[in-house]
């Protein structure tokens, strides 16, 4: 391949890349005069790219939207990165397909200069997971543009969504976001008719419609802060309010943001619940955790009981049941039952 000939397909592949590129970074770098830039750039519009020429002070040369370039030219790296991408995806159910996913595997692959693919069969060949694949069920690709694209330009959409009950519903929302969270998809966004916030699983939803309008932009939390609190506050059986003695990071290590909500709060009255505020500490790191540590109310709404105590257990910080008194009942047993196993002899 002549120089020339390679400097042409550099700069398609620097077009590739995305975004406006000015024609003196385009010639720092292929190494050439800008006016050796526009000559490259006039072969290429002769092969039917689409080179467009954006005027301005930060003007320069891209592809035009859109454009399927034949063939994609990806490097090594970016071979892996796509493949691996693509593997993760599938692995944590935010994939809008498996077969999409394969099939857009097997292109790259097919494609792939030999000495590349046998390096990346030996990766994938040699790669194993600690986790087992996500089974959660994907959302229509379809009905994840057309969400977004009504994120994007704020315009109503009517979507026809049925719910963990099977019950049937079409309904119109006002879409802030779509937020990916734990192997799943959800849309969040207000409902007009209610005149209140609501999440939708996407893969829930069988078909969405922009409707004409447009709304005003939210103020308030992000979308992904509003779906981690619709789960936190959402309507399950049992309603637990709890007052912990921790930092917010000891709290959300083991009760995240989308498990349960957080706030500063006073001690209680009893000061024999209250732990000891002014322990010296001979380590300065420790004694200043210490210190970020206050009493903060903790309130979650689940669908069974079981799990928290062992959880409360593994915080191990100073913590009081307001509520339900069946919570605490379940802490009591499950006291009793460790010290029994501590005591035993075999």
């Amino acid at each position: 391949m002549s120089r020339p000939t390679g400097r042409v397909l550099t700069l398609l592949e620097l077009l590739q890349s995305g975004g406006t590129r000015t024609v003196a970074e385009l010639a720092d770098r292929l190494g050439v005069e800008g006016r050796t830039v526009r000559r490259y750039v006039d072969q290429l519009i002769d092969l039917d790219v689409p080179v467009e020429s954006v005027r301005g002070r930060y003007g320069g040369y891209r592809l035009a939207p859109g454009y399927r370039l034949p063939p994609l030219m990806l490097s090594d790296d970016e071979a892996l990165a796509v493949l691996l991408g693509l593997i993760a995806g599938r692995r944590a159910g935010l994939l809008t397909a498996h077969t999409a996913s394969e099939t857009a595997s097997a292109k790259i692959r097919r494609v792939l200069p030999v000495h590349v693919a046998r390096r990346l069969d030996t990766l994938l060949d040699s790669l194993a997971f600690t986790d087992q694949p996500d089974e959660a069920d994907t959302p229509d690709a379809g009905v994840l543009l057309t969400i977004a694209d009504a994120v994007r330009h704020r315009r109503p959409v009517s979507i026809r969504y049925t719910d963990r009950e099977g019950r049937r519903s079409e309904r119109t929302l006002h879409a802030y976001g779509v937020v990916a969270h734990s192997g799943r998809w959800y849309v969040t966004g207000t409902d007009p008719a209610i005149g209140e916030d609501r999440t939708f699983r996407l893969d829930r939803i069988a078909d969405a419609r922009t409707l004409p309008g447009s709304f005003e932009e939210p103020t308030g939390p992000d979308p992904a802060q509003r779906v981690l609190s619709g789960f936190a506050t959402a309507d399950y059986r049992h309603k637990v309010s709890l007052r912990i003695h921790a930092t917010v990071d000891q709290i959300r290590a083991h009760l995240p943001a989308g498990v349960a909500t957080l706030a500063e709060d006073t001690p209680p009255a009893d000061p024999d619940q209250a732990p000891a505020e002014n322990t010296p500490s001979a380590d300065p790191d420790q004694a200043q955790d210490q210190a970020a540590e206050r009493w903060r109310r903790v309130e979650l709404r689940v669908e069974r009981l079981d799990w928290l105590p062992p959880v409360l257990a593994a915080l191990d910080r100073p913590f009081v049941i307001e509520r339900p008194a069946e919570l605490r009942d379940r802490v009591h047993t499950l006291a009793e039952r460790l010290a029994s196993y501590a005591s035993a002899t075999r």
